[in-house]
């Protein structure tokens, strides 16, 4: 069962941390991404969960639909490393993302190519937010009609959930039409 933490910006502008159950003592967002939120002063739930591997389990275990999980994916554009944000319940169209990025060249990164490229996080477990990496991401427009995001945070543990506008705001992602469904 997944536990949570809910964090939402006082009226004030202060901080207000509501504990909805206890925080496990092994899980830890990024830092990266948890000084991004709470600088920012960004309303988000944290999931503390049993690990998972996978979008699909991950969803599962925070009881959200794979439609509105979104997974990161990590691809090279013109041999570059860039994320791609997608519902977990779709695949990646390589050739329509090409298109796309104006017929860049498109492949998908491989472990060993970005595991150095996210030093506060599990691999396979990066959120989101490409700038905090320096790099570009791209999200399926599907996740912008959504009113919540919900993603990893950095380990196999832990998610977040925030309002899908306040995610846009702090990743400005480039929107496209990436997928397929599965």
């Amino acid at each position: 069962m997944a536990r949570c933490w809910t964090r939402a910006p006082e009226p004030c502008g202060g901080r207000r941390l509501e504990r909805v159950a206890r925080h496990s003592e092994n899980a830890m967002l990024s830092p990266r991404l948890h000084n991004l939120l709470d600088t920012r002063h960004m309303p988000y739930t944290t999931h503390v969960h049993e690990r998972t591997v996978t979008a699909h389990d991950t969803a599962a275990a925070t009881h959200v639909s794979r439609e509105l999980f979104a997974k990161t994916v990590m691809i090279k554009v013109d041999g570059r490393l860039a994320m791609l944000v997608m519902p977990a319940a779709y695949r990646v169209d390589l050739t329509r993302l090409s298109r796309a990025l104006g017929e860049a060249e498109v492949e998908l990164a491989e472990e060993s190519e970005f595991r150095d490229a996210f030093p506060d996080c599990e691999l396979g477990a990066m959120p989101p937010f490409g700038h905090l990496y320096d790099m570009p991401v791209y999200v399926d427009s599907r996740l912008a009609r959504q009113k919540e995001i919900t993603f990893n945070a950095g380990t196999h543990i832990e998610a977040v959930t925030m309002p899908y506008k306040a995610f846009e705001k702090l990743a400005e992602p480039e929107m496209l039409w990436l997928a397929y469904v599965m």
